[in-house]
């Protein structure tokens, strides 16, 4: 059955605000919720932060009070959308377990995008970021094991393996070979649209939780892992949002992020297992339905044309957390030694990567290097989930030998 947001009316805006006893949500179990369900809550926090700040931007250089005022009710409204999404984490949990859930999200959520994606460089954008996503949950994952003597295993519960990725020493690149080419708003296909904007706003929310959770460590392997990772989360934001053809207006990108969020929380409703978890995202659907019409009639009084022009006649198939093992495992057999070169990318190390791996490195290994090193010495091997048998080293052709 096909569903077409545009065509849909949901809970009128004046009967959206809720108390805040309707606010405060049960979390989810943590040792007994689906782990995907924790993928979608963390998805989902992304979404609605990217629809917040857009929104906060767009109401900065908006002069029209009446804008501003409806950008301000709706806001607020995803304010409280917001809040029940991630107050949904359960507070038992640690800092170090929600970061592996963090970058399951990242793994396996741009390992299907990458799949479904139509455009192919688009398609090699994504495959190329969820290598290095693949690594850092590698890095996490044995941290996790020295400092709190559990493993990932429990986390991830093996819908996702655990093996190096692309090393994340080779992540650091010239900020200039961060930018992508952006797509272009007029041929793409809607889903390419929704696509990068999901992933965008992902990979923003991994980059701010890690810059404020990192520093509340003690322990320096600690610190220095996450603020390791989270300057490579600050280049897959950059990657990620130069996909977006900055040619689209103010009111196109705005019906975009209402429609992306319907998109979503459409999909994250026909495929969860918990029931309670089912219904917020069943009636934050029915919100969001209303904030895309709202959206929709500010870009027709104000940029003058029909958001069907933009946005797709009914929503894509829906975006579905799954296993992506056989996937990744073919892309870390074919490119596992690509890094990038101005916005296309290359095989083989050159003078600008090489340049800047000097800089950043300062003749010492990196705390992504180390923690296998420190885990090696404490246990005796790296800490590991191999679900389809043991995957052979690739040889990197990047200057140096991986120590993964």
């Amino acid at each position: 059955m096909t569903f077409n947001p545009l065509e849909q009316r949901g809970i009128p805006l004046d009967k959206q605000l809720r108390s805040w006893r309707e606010l405060d949500v049960e979390p989810v179990d943590p040792d007994h919720s689906d782990p995907y369900t924790k993928c979608r809550i963390i998805t989902m926090n992304g979404i609605e932060i990217e629809a917040l700040l857009f929104s906060h931007n767009f109401a900065r250089i908006c002069p029209d009070m009446e804008v501003k005022h409806k950008l301000a009710e709706i806001r607020y409204l995803e304010q409280q959308q917001q809040k029940v999404v991630n107050w949904l984490l359960p507070g038992s949990s640690s800092p170090l377990e929600t970061t592996i859930s963090y970058e399951q999200v990242a793994v396996d959520l741009t390992a299907w995008v990458a799949r479904m994606e139509p455009d192919p460089y688009l398609t090699q954008c994504y495959e190329f970021g969820v290598l290095e996503d693949f690594d850092h949950l590698y890095r996490y994952a044995n941290l996790y094991e020295m400092l709190q003597h559990r493993k990932a295993e429990k986390i991830v519960d093996q819908l996702t393996e655990v093996i190096p990725g692309r090393p994340t020493r080779y992540h650091h690149r010239n900020p200039i070979d961060n930018v992508r080419k952006p797509y272009d708003r007029s041929a793409a296909a809607p889903i390419s649209k929704l696509h990068a904007l999901t992933i965008l706003s992902a990979e923003q929310q991994t980059m701010n939780f890690y810059l404020n959770v990192g520093p509340q460590y003690m322990e320096p392997i600690a610190r220095q892992l996450y603020q390791e990772i989270a300057m490579v989360e600050e280049e897959h934001v950059t990657h990620y949002e130069s996909l977006l053809d900055p040619g689209e207006t103010w009111w196109e990108r705005l019906v975009n992020h209402e429609y992306n969020e319907c998109y979503l929380y459409y999909s994250f409703m026909e495929q969860e297992s918990d029931r309670k978890v089912k219904a917020i995202w069943e009636l934050h659907l029915n919100m969001e339905l209303e904030h895309l019409h709202a959206a929709c009639d500010l870009m027709r009084q104000h940029d003058g044309r029909d958001p069907a022009e933009v946005l797709a006649p009914e929503l894509p198939n829906v975006l579905t957390f799954e296993p992506n093992k056989a996937y990744l495992r073919e892309l870390l057999d074919t490119q596992i030694d690509l890094t990038t070169l101005g916005t296309g990318f290359v095989s083989e190390a050159h003078e600008r990567f090489q340049k800047m791996q000097d800089a950043v490195m300062g003749g010492e290994d990196p705390a992504s290097d180390r923690v296998i090193d420190e885990h090696n010495s404490v246990f005796g091997t790296d800490y590991r989930i191999e679900t389809e048998g043991p995957h052979p080293r690739p040889e990197l052709r990047q200057g140096a030998t991986s120590k993964a």
